[in-house]
């Protein structure tokens, strides 16, 4: 069973929106079995949705349509459809008193005709009520293919495709089941894992796929499997599992579906009662709020201090000021000693450091620019490495916050 989905809106195409609709539509359709075969971002324009419409009947068999069904006349879904499908507008007495109920009871402005109209809907059309908000769902099937256009609006949408699609979706359709597992890895190259198992890949039963997702330092392994026998495809899928983490056990950090590495190492901290303090230069921030991106980060994280000037780094830090003159700021006497004071600063267990060269220019260091200090300070001991995580700023940032985290795992592990 195929989908696609038809995003409507000049405001995407032209960057203004960024499409989160279609990664939501995508993520609850696999869940239930339905693969989404193409996303398609079209304008607000007759003869485009119109082309759209036609391509999207011959490439799937569900067709999901959000975006146009404003009060606005630059809103022209419903008239499109109703031209596609031979129809015509027809007015919903149930969607124009939820209207209407929804202006008194929340809306200052009065109602107008204008709102009015979004009661109006295509005659063929199978009415899909949104609770929140004025611009009906509306379901139109068509040579044994199922069209369903929603609004827009993000929160609209997603509580139709939840309460609405889904459910009339599987009372319609028999969809096979479909699982995925993600393995986090860390510390290894994609085509150095896939040389490392090969020959565990190349085994897979036909019904179950491998997908390789590298980014900036780590790679996740998705293993996405697809039959109709819901049993067979949770035992093949614990059991490739089970064949490949032995291949992996030195970069393997966890399972996506549970937690990221952030998440993990939270837990990991909680569990054995540690804390941590983080100093930031090059990477401004992103490991902190990586960290507090987790529920209850509050239990373990005590703090953090961005010194992104190298006179921060004495005034707040107290990384003495011959240290920076003798070794250059991006250097291991800089990094170690920030991780030793930060962890001091707030008392935690560890403190974790980065300083480095972002870019584009060198800044207050000679360093090239990529280069990237990590230290990670405990009790009895700091250590630290150096990286060159290129020549692209946002690269460099990403992949020094990625490593630091790699980096502050394995020496949890150690205890």
């Amino acid at each position: 069973m195929q989908a696609e989905i038809i995003t409507i809106g000049d405001e995407i195409l032209i960057g203004q929106i960024v499409d989160t609709n279609s990664a939501f539509i995508a993520k609850k359709f696999n869940k239930i079995g339905i693969s989404v075969y193409q996303i398609t971002s079209v304008q607000d324009d007759k003869e485009h949705i119109l082309k759209a419409l036609e391509e999207a009947e011959g490439n799937a068999d569900i067709i999901i349509i959000t975006g146009g069904l404003g009060p606005t006349k630059d809103d022209i879904t419903k008239l499109t459809l109703c031209e596609y499908f031979d129809d015509y507008l027809v007015e919903d007495k149930k969607v124009l008193a939820h209207i209407e109920w929804l202006f008194e009871k929340y809306i200052s402005t009065p109602i107008s005709d204008i709102n009015r109209h979004q009661a109006m809907v295509p005659s063929k059309s199978r009415v899909l009520m949104n609770e929140y908000g004025t611009a009906p769902g509306m379901w139109l099937e068509n040579n044994g293919k199922t069209f369903v256009s929603l609004p827009g609006v993000p929160y609209e949408m997603k509580a139709l495709i939840k309460d609405r699609v889904i459910p009339a979706l599987r009372d319609k359709y028999h969809f096979p089941y479909i699982r995925h597992k993600t393995l986090l890895t860390y510390g290894l190259g994609e085509s150095a894992i896939a040389n490392r198992i090969e020959a565990w890949e190349d085994a897979l039963p036909s019904f179950i796929k491998l997908a390789y997702l590298p980014n900036l330092g780590k790679v996740r392994l998705r293993l996405s499997g697809k039959s109709m026998d819901k049993n067979l495809l949770s035992t093949e899928l614990e059991k490739q599992i089970q064949l490949l983490l032995p291949q992996i056990e030195d970069i393997f950090v966890g399972f996506e579906e549970a937690s990221s590495l952030e998440a993990i190492i939270g837990k990991q901290l909680t569990t054995f009662n540690k804390t941590i303090a983080v100093a930031e230069s090059c990477t401004g921030g992103q490991i902190a709020k990586a960290i507090t991106t987790n529920a209850g980060a509050s239990g373990y994280f005590k703090g953090s201090v961005v010194t992104y000037a190298t006179k921060s780094k004495v005034a707040v830090l107290g990384v003495s000021e011959n240290d920076i003159a003798s070794h250059s700021v991006v250097s291991k006497e800089v990094a170690e000693a920030m991780a030793i004071n930060v962890r001091n600063l707030f008392g935690s267990d560890y403190g974790i450091s980065t300083t480095g060269n972002a870019g584009p220019t060198k800044g207050d260091s000679d360093a090239e620019v990529g280069t990237v200090w990590i230290a990670i300070a405990k009790e009895d001991a700091v250590y630290s490495e150096v990286y060159n995580f290129g020549n692209h700023r946002d690269k460099v940032v990403m992949k020094a916050t990625n490593k630091a985290f790699e980096m502050l795992q394995k020496e949890i592990l150690k205890k």
